[in-house]
């Protein structure tokens, strides 16, 4: 018979200890977070391995506190980083890895704003060995394991309902470890890879076609040696780096998919880069995927794709730059009423604008703003006259789509800076519906064009992040100090 397997060592920084410990800067607070977390991963997968689960009780996440002493007033143009009144603010990190730059970002503001102390150490909340990377399965019975539960999983303090903010402590950031957690899983089923890669500026499309001209535009940046991109990930997991794009065309790579959102992460060394991704069609999955997206806390997301150009004016190939979202998709309606406005956000609008000029030229007729109305119904405009006129004769809508006005509520609800850049490829109202052949030929003029505009937008919103810190997506109630 095999002897007792041998009992695996809780080093002593893993004791479990929930008195946190006070640090001296926001650089010791950063590295403390992501060495607690890790040690708490590696024995995770030691504890599996060695089958003495006991020790599975040490395995938790880090927790950081900020104790803001003395509220005082700050800079009015402060678009985050501060708080209504003293007391403690308090958040457990999952992955904080990840979220190094950002963390070391908040942490830094809300400690130059406030006299405060930091305080990080041991959480009481254990991690599920499914969220550990590399671990063994872990075994049926429960016994010291803990399992993912959705007891732990919402958006109480992102929607800032009245307990999450009334405890002993106040919420510092807007999602606990488990909702962190969960969302990065969500993000590698439906796209395939991993989230260490997902950059800091995303682009959302309905279409394979854009997500080639993204990869021809990515190969041919990685061959210019000044070029601000270190690599190129596909959807399968292959990363392209400069050395390997000399000789390589978009035809000899997979860029197809068997998960339902193909991902493309172009890199920067700073993570500032661009992602785009094909989310497919409808409002489930655009608030599907953003609700994962935004944990990572990304500077901004754009949406190019098509729409219906309501005005007999346009032509097939005009491009409508939303600066206001009538919304009849119904998914964010219990999370944001209807009824509240979604605020265009200025600095996206401008450089969409100046990227659109860029790549068109001065042909003003070419791009008009106006109202998106987005709709659950693929098939909207199969009613009788009748019926489209009761339900557009109030309308101030130019486009209608699926997706649009979904990115831009749930951008709104998250904090995240959100922008809509559609290209015209239909107009029903007006005898030109959307058949076959129009549409491919549409789709083949205007591609490369359309994603260009995207693009240039995004990296010139990458040169001065701070553009992007706007006071337009922060609430009177209900907001933690972290952007």
């Amino acid at each position: 018979m095999r002897g007792p397997l041998p009992r695996c060592e809780v080093p002593a920084t893993l004791a479990l200890m929930t008195d946190l410990q006070h640090v001296h800067s926001v650089d010791e607070a950063v590295n403390r977070l992501i060495e607690i977390y890790e040690n708490s991963c590696e024995l995770a997968r030691k504890t599996l391995e060695s089958g003495n689960l006991d020790d599975y009780r040490y395995v938790v996440y880090p927790k950081v506190t900020v104790d803001i002493r003395k509220w005082q007033p700050i800079d009015r143009s402060e678009p985050f980083g501060y708080v209504n009144e003293a007391g403690k603010y308090s958040a457990v990190i999952s992955k904080p890895h990840i979220i190094r730059d950002y963390l070391h970002e908040q942490l830094t503001r809300l400690a130059g704003n406030y006299p405060c102390d930091i305080f990080v150490g041991q959480s009481d909340q254990r991690i599920p060995p499914e969220y550990i990377k590399d671990t063994r399965k872990a075994p049926q019975e429960r016994g010291p394991i803990p399992r993912p539960t959705l007891d732990e999983v919402n958006d109480a303090i992102i929607d800032g309902e009245w307990d999450a903010f009334h405890g002993a402590e106040k919420p510092l950031f807007h999602f606990g470890a488990q909702r962190f957690d969960i969302a990065c899983a969500r993000i590698e089923h439906y796209t395939g890879i991993e989230v260490d890669t997902v950059q800091k500026y995303i682009l959302f499309t309905n279409y394979a076609m854009h997500t080639t001209e993204f990869v021809k535009f990515g190969l041919r940046e990685l061959t210019r040696e000044d070029s601000r991109y270190t690599a190129l990930v596909l959807p399968n997991g292959e990363t392209i780096h400069p050395n390997d794009a000399v000789d390589l065309d978009v035809d000899g790579l997979t860029l197809t998919s068997r998960y339902q959102m193909p991902r493309f992460d172009l890199i920067t060394a700073g993570g500032d880069g661009i992602t785009m991704i094909n989310i497919g069609v409808g409002p489930s999955n655009a608030k599907t995927i953003t609700d994962c997206l935004a944990v990572l806390r990304p500077e901004a997301w754009i949406m190019i794709g098509h729409c219906a150009g309501m005005d007999g004016r346009m032509r097939i190939g005009d491009l409508i730059l939303g600066n206001a979202y009538q919304r009849n998709d119904h998914i964010l309606d219990q999370k944001v009423a209807a009824t509240s406005p979604i605020p265009a956000i200025p600095e996206v609008q401008r450089m969409l604008e100046s990227a659109v000029k860029a790549v068109y030229g001065d042909d003003n007729s070419l791009m008009r703003t106006g109202t998106v109305l987005s709709t659950d119904d693929r098939n909207w405009e199969w009613r009788t006259n009748r019926d489209l006129w009761e339900w557009l004769r109030t309308s101030t809508a130019v486009a209608v789509d699926m997706e649009s006005c979904t990115l831009a509520a749930n951008g709104y609800r998250y904090r995240v800076p959100y922008g809509t850049l559609l290209s015209v490829s239909d107009l029903p109202l007006h005898a030109v519906p959307k058949l076959p052949a129009q549409a491919q030929a549409f789709y083949s003029n205007s591609k490369e064009a359309h994603v260009m505009c995207a693009v240039r937008a995004m990296e010139h919103l990458a040169e001065n992040p701070e553009r992007l810190r706007t006071r337009k997506l922060r609430r009177t109630l209900g907001e933690v100090p972290f952007r």
